[in-house]
């Protein structure tokens, strides 16, 4: 099995000079590593996937009856408490990487985009940088769930873990940014919007839902501007649309203390409307700190003073 738990370092030192000179790095406990890989389910794969109805358009090998007759089997097995499956091969590089969709995970950001959080809270804890965590757009909460296991594990009683998210999927594009035009995401909110109460179900099933998690419901245009946080120290986003991520920017940035992190999930991976809000949040913004890779489609950048 390969070794995922190196993380990616940055390639300018801290802003901010080491405050706890008896500080433990925790970056290969085993329990943290343990829940990567079981928020991930890298340690117990996927056996079956649900079977979607495909369109033609993206399907064009499947017979043409496939797509009229789907909804009328997956309904009639409905009802005997059945759904239509397949036989999952799992790819522990994919898996790693992100880069499939798990039926069953509570997070589908891949080994490599967790070991970058894990990464990101010892710097700040070792730091001493003041805040909170938060993540936008949390989808099951796999992420959020590690940021309070992280929390745990460092023996951390302050910091809150702040989950937001509409717990429906996207919304459709507005008017207030053109950059969403023609933005389908809100199409499969069947897949992309998971319940509050289902994430609440997630971290009860690892012993982690407690006072120290805080839930934001709604719309980030809603929901963010007037948020109930003081300071942040790690702010991740993952709304894939412009204008999701740009609001969590323009409300949340000037909440990030100096020393703490952004992380973008979506900036690779052809979510053109996500890389384009945050070079153009950068720029408005004369946001210099580089913007150093994790994988194939995240990045992350430290604040500076």
């Amino acid at each position: 099995m390969q070794d995922y738990t190196t993380v990616v370092e940055p390639s300018t030192p801290s802003a901010v000079p080491r405050g706890q000179m008896n500080f433990e790095s925790k970056l290969d406990d085993p329990y943290l590593d343990l829940m990567k890989k079981c928020l991930t389910r890298y340690s117990f794969p996927d056996k079956y996937r649900p079977l979607h109805r495909p369109s033609r358009a993206g399907h064009p090998s499947a017979h043409f009856l496939y797509p009229l007759l789907h909804p009328l089997v997956a309904w009639t097995l409905s009802k005997f408490g059945f759904v239509l499956c397949r036989d999952a091969k799992f790819d522990p590089v994919r898996r790693a990487e992100g880069r499939d969709w798990p039926p069953e995970a509570e997070t589908m950001m891949g080994l490599k985009r967790l070991d970058n959080v894990h990464y990101c809270i010892e710097q700040v804890i070792r730091d001493e940088i003041p805040g909170d965590f938060i993540e936008t757009g949390v989808w099951r909460g796999g992420g959020c769930i590690f940021m309070r296991a992280a929390l745990k594990a460092y023996a951390e009683k302050e910091r809150l873990v702040w989950v937001a998210d509409s717990f429906q999927g996207l919304p459709k594009p507005d008017s207030r940014f053109k950059q969403d035009e023609g933005d389908k995401f809100w199409t499969m909110n069947h897949m992309l919007g998971v319940s509050v109460e289902q994430v609440k179900s997630n971290f009860s099933r690892y012993g982690l839902l407690d006072d120290r998690v805080r839930f934001l419901k709604g719309w980030f245009k809603d929901t963010l501007p007037g948020a109930p946080i003081d300071k942040l120290a790690m702010l991740r986003l993952d709304g894939d649309m412009y204008s999701s991520t740009m609001d969590a920017l323009v409300n949340l940035y000037p909440k990030l203390s100096a020393g703490g992190f952004v992380i973008i999930d979506d900036y690779g991976a052809n979510f053109d409307a996500c890389c384009n809000a945050v070079n153009d949040f950068r720029s408005s913004n004369r946001i210099n700190d580089p913007l150093i890779p994790i994988d194939w489609t995240g990045v992350y950048w430290r604040k500076q003073a």
